[in-house]
């Protein structure tokens, strides 16, 4: 790991993040860390998480319903349910056509293809000391 002048440690960036580059004009984009990886937010809508560790956290999940993943998988036949969390779709970095297929997804996320990506639910509040009323 780098290590600035001070001696801490600096965090690696993610090595998908040159995918969000051609969002970059879009002023809803939202990216940020999630469980170790780089959630992207798009008009909303949670549309991708770029992940980087070791498989099966290695590539691109794609969040969506399932009612869109036959249809969005006949597209783009190199994405499958993910092995752990089976109701996103997954492009492995792995795969020979990675790249290309990558900047399909996020051209599809350009075009506001409606099958790409959920609703986030609403950030629960925590709650103050304040308002505990025995």
């Amino acid at each position: 790991m780098a290590r600035r002048s001070s001696d801490r440690p600096v965090k690696p960036l993610n090595r998908h993040l040159w995918l969000v580059d051609p969002l970059e004009s879009e002023p809803t984009l939202l990216v940020k860390g999630m469980f170790g990886g780089k959630a992207v937010y798009l008009h909303g809508r949670f549309v991708l998480f770029l992940a980087d560790k070791e498989e099966p956290w290695r590539g691109l999940l794609v969040p969506m319903e399932r009612e869109h993943h036959a249809a969005v998988v006949a597209d783009l036949t190199t994405l499958s349910p993910h092995p752990v969390l089976p109701k996103w779709l997954y492009l492995p970095e792995a795969a020979d056509s990675f790249e290309a297929d990558a900047r399909w997804l996020v051209e599809r996320l350009r075009q506001r293809d409606p099958r790409i990506g959920i609703v986030p639910p609403a950030a629960k509040r925590k709650r103050d000391r304040r308002d505990f009323r025995p």
